[in-house]
């Protein structure tokens, strides 16, 4: 077996791979592919130019879902975080879509993008865009992830999934932007995020991500 995986550590995309990978005990590699100014060899790879791709011996292919579905048809016996029979399946692949087209465009679009991205480059943070996704925006995503959790320490039958490492990604851009949960007013949600922070998974790859974070601000 030998799995490649291109992107940037920042990415909350090429984060979820990691962590299922991790979470799966799956052998892999990390070369650095921004997701801007990619070279033109990446884009045999991806021909969107997007990050994360995934090489897994001469097979290649794009997009974080379709990476995890894959490794989980590849690899069934490493995990199971994509859940068992159709209804655990469909909850998981509807968390992961929530997590990657609701919570993306404001967790790390609008805050991470703005606050940590933006000034890295030079480039003034719109700050009124990260208020609109904090203040109007996200919580009505939080108040749908605190009731769906309820009791329960994980989103899908209680039990850890893609769909909690998908959610966490978001989360973990929204504080690498300098913004974390409310725990007065989604405990549960900040209860869970949380716990998936301190999993040996995550803690394997923030060290790196936090290395990241500080060349960008320049405290390196």
């Amino acid at each position: 077996m030998s799995l490649t995986v291109y992107g940037a550590p920042l990415s909350p995309f090429v984060r979820k791979v990691r962590l299922y990978l991790l979470e799966s005990g799956l052998d892999y590699q990390l070369e650095m592919v921004l997701p801007f100014g990619q070279p033109a060899w990446y884009y045999e790879l991806n021909p969107l130019g997007r990050i994360p791709a995934l090489k897994d011996g001469d097979f290649s292919l794009a997009d974080s879902s379709v990476i995890c579905h894959y490794l989980n048809d590849k690899y069934p016996e490493a995990s199971g975080l994509l859940g068992d029979g159709a209804q655990q399946r469909a909850r998981v692949n509807w968390l992961e879509k929530y997590a990657d087209y609701e919570l993306a465009p404001l967790c790390t679009f609008a805050v991470f993008r703005n606050r940590a991205l933006k000034p890295s480059m030079g480039q003034p943070c719109d700050e009124a865009a990260v208020r609109a996704a904090l203040d109007e925006k996200l919580p009505r995503h939080f108040d749908y992830l605190e009731g769906l959790l309820g009791d329960a320490d994980y989103l899908v039958d209680d039990r850890l999934t893609l769909a909690d490492l998908a959610i966490c990604s978001q989360l973990i851009n929204m504080e690498h932007g300098g913004e974390r949960l409310d725990e007065g007013r989604w405990p549960k949600l900040a209860a869970h995020y949380a716990r998936i922070k301190a999993r040996p998974s995550v803690e394997a790859v923030l060290p790196g991500e936090q290395k990241m974070l500080a060349k960008l601000s320049g405290k390196a």
